[in-house]
């Protein structure tokens, strides 16, 4: 029976990654133009109390996520800011994903606070979604209590088993599936949790509890970089009375603020072609998933000049006729932390734009490259 019950995991796990599209990380668009911060819980799901009932994580949550959002305004007015609530409304974990989705965001931020029985855990942490780079560490054996409780708003939800397909928070099989997903953001989401890390010491919550990559069905559900913020703990009392205060939330949505900044600089370098430096915690979390051959593909080598559609840019290595191409025959382009997929190659740019036409219709996003040696340049 529990042989069945994996073997169904598996096939929906596979059928999930090849039915939920992949944006390329520019999108067709010049720098990050939208980001969606999602205020974790809402309405009927007041998500964690603190020991004298005053105060809840959905109403902590609103407002460091709307001030957030008014400095985002402020300081960058070209940028579109999408909120998963504005309100104290409940939102399903599909639902704040979906949101962020059919707003075609660069960039997803979805803030918590922590819990645990020991009253003497404290300090914030960020989260990305992906593998363990640790090598031989199990992925689920940190923050596993954290991972629970935050997927187990699902259990709100009427009907919740087939919504996510037969997913039970508590049940460890359930997770086995994660093992399947590839973040096609995860470097960019790992460059951001870096800048929110960064941006967070010195602040009201003063302990870094770290970076880490777990399962998080939020995260898991979205199509571009996210990260999901644990601002400190409701259960310590250090942390919660530097939490609640009015001046304390704007701090913490000032250090937000100023990550977004952060990376909005090196996300729109990085659309123009230019290299963007990693961070030292990006160098670790990626060490062991780079390719141990960076040579350029012989496929490349003969497209380099050529005009194309890029479909996708994702940190996995893919094959030429994967069906996520559509029939066509993808190039990889590596860019020494990614790899940028083109498809519809053609000699001159007249010719590409003339199958861009068709490509269009299977890859909305999808926008004009020349082909380098080494990466590729968006042809406006």
């Amino acid at each position: 029976m529990r042989r069945i019950s994996q073997i169904k995991i598996l096939f929906l796990a596979l059928l999930l990654l090849f039915c939920n599209p992949l944006r390329s990380s520019a999108d067709g668009k010049d720098g990050l133009k939208t980001v969606c911060i999602d205020a974790g819980h809402g309405g009927h799901d007041p998500g964690c109390i603190s020991a004298d009932r005053k105060t809840r994580e959905k109403d902590l949550t609103l407002s460091i996520a709307q001030k957030l959002a008014a400095e985002i305004r402020k300081g960058h007015p070209g940028v579109k800011v999408v909120m998963t609530r504005n309100s104290d409304t409940y939102v399903t974990l599909n639902g704040r994903a979906d949101i962020a989705n059919k707003a075609n965001a660069d960039l997803f931020i979805s803030i918590h606070i922590n819990a645990a029985a020991n009253k003497s855990a404290s300090g914030f942490s960020v989260h990305c979604l992906g593998q363990s780079s640790v090598k031989g560490r199990d992925l689920f054996s940190n923050n596993m209590e954290i991972v629970k409780r935050e997927n187990s708003v699902i259990l709100l939800e009427e009907d919740y088993s087939s919504k996510y397909q037969g997913f039970d928070p508590n049940d460890p099989e359930s997770f086995i599936f994660f093992n399947l997903m590839q973040n096609a953001h995860l470097e960019q989401s790992l460059l951001f949790a870096d800048d929110v890390a960064t941006a967070l010491k010195n602040g009201p919550v003063r302990k870094n509890r770290g970076i880490s990559q777990d399962p998080f069905l939020v995260l898991w559900r979205t199509a571009m970089p996210a990260v999901l913020v644990e601002c400190g703990f409701m259960s310590n009392a250090s942390d919660l009375a530097n939490m609640k205060t009015e001046e304390n939330q704007k701090k913490i949505a000032h250090q937000l603020y100023n990550a977004f900044t952060s990376f909005k600089k090196k996300y729109d370098s990085s659309i123009g072609g230019e290299a963007v430096a990693k961070t030292e915690t990006e160098k670790t979390f990626t060490k062991e998933s780079e390719p141990e051959e960076k040579a350029a593909d012989t496929a490349k080598e003969e497209t380099a000049g050529q005009f194309g559609m890029q479909v996708l840019a994702s940190g996995r290595k893919m094959k030429a006729n994967d069906s996520f191409f559509k029939g066509y025959e993808a190039v990889a382009v590596w860019t020494g932390k990614l790899y940028k997929y083109v498809i519809g190659v053609k000699p001159t740019e007249k010719e590409a734009r003339e199958e861009a036409k068709k490509i269009k219709k299977f890859f909305p996003d999808a926008f004009l490259v020349r082909i380098e040696a080494d990466n590729t340049v968006r042809i406006p």
